[in-house]
């Protein structure tokens, strides 16, 4: 199987880390640690707006184009709409971002660089994505958000096994 970008392009998944054998989404127990971090906080970024359209119009949400991706670490990652997707991927490859990789810091330094009216050449692409039914990703077992942020600070990592 393939890696799979799930509710949000950006961060990839190994399709057998969060579908089981039907195409639904496994249990959150049922994941390793690091794709249930991921997973639970793509349920609170759905919908979230975009990072670059917030640094521009500031606490007028309505302003705000809705996100379409997602980069860097979770609770430190940057939030973009399809518009302002190829800022971020211009500063990451052309001026320095890459070396943020991995790094809490990455937000803030993508934050900064583009508050300063940097932007990316009008006629550089970007990236093209394939999207696949976006509207047939499975529903998180759990019922909300908050239902499964819940469940998945209540596993007990001891009685996991993550072998």
């Amino acid at each position: 199987m393939g890696k799979v970008s799930i509710g949000l392009r950006g961060w990839r998944f190994d399709e057998t880390a969060v579908f089981d054998t039907d195409g639904d989404l496994k249990p959150l127990e049922a994941m390793d640690h690091d794709t249930r971090h991921r997973v639970v906080r793509l349920r609170q970024l759905v919908g979230s707006p975009c990072h670059a359209c917030w640094l521009i119009h500031g606490d007028d949400l309505d302003a705000c184009h809705e996100a379409a991706s997602v980069y860097g670490e979770p609770l430190h990652e940057v939030v973009l709409c399809e518009h302002h997707e190829p800022d971020f991927l211009y500063w990451f490859r052309e001026r320095g971002g890459a070396s943020y990789r991995g790094e809490d810091e990455l937000q803030d330094a993508f934050h900064e660089w583009f508050a300063d009216g940097n932007r990316a050449p009008e006629e550089y692409g970007g990236i093209e994505h394939v999207d696949t039914d976006p509207s047939g990703v499975p529903a998180a077992v759990g019922g909300s958000a908050a239902d499964v942020e819940r469940q998945a600070t209540a596993v007990d990592l001891d009685e996991l096994d993550f072998e």
